[in-house]
């Protein structure tokens, strides 16, 4: 999560987070927050439908908080609205990892389904073919043998 989104749930001044931060960057190794490349926010600023300069003037670079950087806030953050908010963050960031696994086997289920029926439709194809076969070669038989020339007629002969 950017700082500036952060700040805002916490109910804090984005410059005030971040000078908390700034304060306790032991707390905050490179997987638990990093700041976006100028690319990587140009990149992102340009998604948004609207911009506020209010919210982040586009020359200072935000700080992206990973999971356990939100985590890490909480310590660091000691408002009543703070610690409220980051118990929510870490029960929706706790939700959202199981879906993720929930997800991944159900991935593996849909690979090993798709599997099943590639071998499933290689193996009608087989039996389509030899079904196919055997028709054609039916009809290339009569076709040679020409049984109704061959027969004699039935019924009342004029």
């Amino acid at each position: 999560m950017l700082d500036f989104d952060l700040a805002e749930l916490y109910e804090v001044a984005t410059r005030i987070m971040n000078q908390s931060v700034k304060r306790n960057l032991d707390r905050f190794p490179g997987d638990f927050m990093f700041r976006l490349t100028p690319l990587e926010w140009e990149t992102m600023s340009s998604q948004f439908v609207m911009t506020s300069p209010l919210k982040r003037p586009k020359k200072a670079l935000p700080f992206a908080f990973t999971e356990h950087g939100v985590t890490m806030l909480a310590n660091i953050l000691k408002t009543e609205k703070a610690i409220k908010m980051n118990i929510a963050i870490v029960r929706t960031l706790i939700f959202l990892r199981k879906m993720t696994i929930g997800h991944k086997d159900l991935s593996t289920q849909l690979q090993e389904l798709r599997k099943e029926l590639y071998e499933y439709r290689d193996e009608n194809d087989n039996q389509l073919k030899a079904i196919y076969d055997a028709i054609e070669n039916l009809l290339e038989d009569k076709t040679e043998k020409k049984h109704w020339e061959e027969r004699e007629r039935i019924g009342y002969k004029s």
